[in-house]
């Protein structure tokens, strides 16, 4: 996949930090969602979690499939690191932090990178998605309507419907959907690319933590690994 579209699934998959513990959406709608968000946004420090990644392209009625895990560790406010590892079908691993973007492929031993500095504004956007954000940022950034009550896997959830107010994000993200349970987290999220393109992430084994280490979150390249930038 490409550099951007990484990064839209990285920025995706940390949606169950925005939730955290709180009241239950389906009992009370879009304002029961909002309330956990905020209860849950101080406290917010990371998340561990097994991730099930689907990448559907219409042009060519293909699904591509990847299942790994992701780490996410809230260094400071607005400074959030993120590493997801896909076993299947192929081992690749990915990290986005300090206005950097990796992708390591081990069979290859080459890392590929990206600078955010350019598109730090469109990062900034996607992250209020999630990583702790509030519900008042939120609806500052977009237009959040209530889908209705949805199960996933199984789980109570309710899905909630967020459309970017930024021309610029809408021009990759048409809008982005949110299943939250009712014991208020993040089971899966969809984003809509256009043309009948989606990314669709969805967890598991979801837990929340204050003391996941900076080195969880960083590639392990070994010396001599190729480097090329991804533009």
């Amino acid at each position: 996949m490409t550099g951007f579209r990484t990064l839209f699934v990285l920025t995706i998959a940390c949606l169950g930090a925005a939730a955290g513990f709180g009241a239950s959406p389906a009992d009370g709608g879009l304002e029961a969602v909002f309330k956990s968000m905020d209860q849950a946004a101080p406290g917010f420090k990371g998340l561990t979690a097994d991730i099930r990644k689907v990448a559907y392209t219409k042009v060519v009625n293909v699904e591509d499939v990847s299942e790994g895990t992701i780490v996410v560790k809230r260094m400071k406010p607005r400074d959030t690191r993120i590493r997801i590892d896909f076993k299947k079908p192929n081992q690749q691993m990915v990290a986005i932090g300090g206005g950097k973007l990796e992708i390591y492929y081990p069979k290859l031993n080459e890392v590929q990178e990206a600078d955010l500095g350019k598109a730090r504004s469109v990062v900034d956007q996607l992250m209020l998605l999630g990583f702790g954000s509030n519900s008042a940022d939120l609806q500052d950034a977009y237009t959040v309507t209530l889908g209705g009550p949805e199960p996933v896997n199984g789980e109570k959830a309710t899905r909630i419907v967020l459309i970017p107010k930024s021309k610029e994000i809408l021009q990759s993200v048409k809008k982005c959907d949110l299943w939250i349970s009712d014991k208020g987290i993040t089971l899966q999220q969809k984003i809509d690319q256009g043309g009948g393109d989606y990314l669709l992430s969805t967890y598991s084994h979801m837990n929340l933590s204050s003391t996941i280490p900076e080195s969880a979150v960083k590639l392990e390249i070994p010396k001599g690994a190729k480097r090329t930038k991804l533009k």
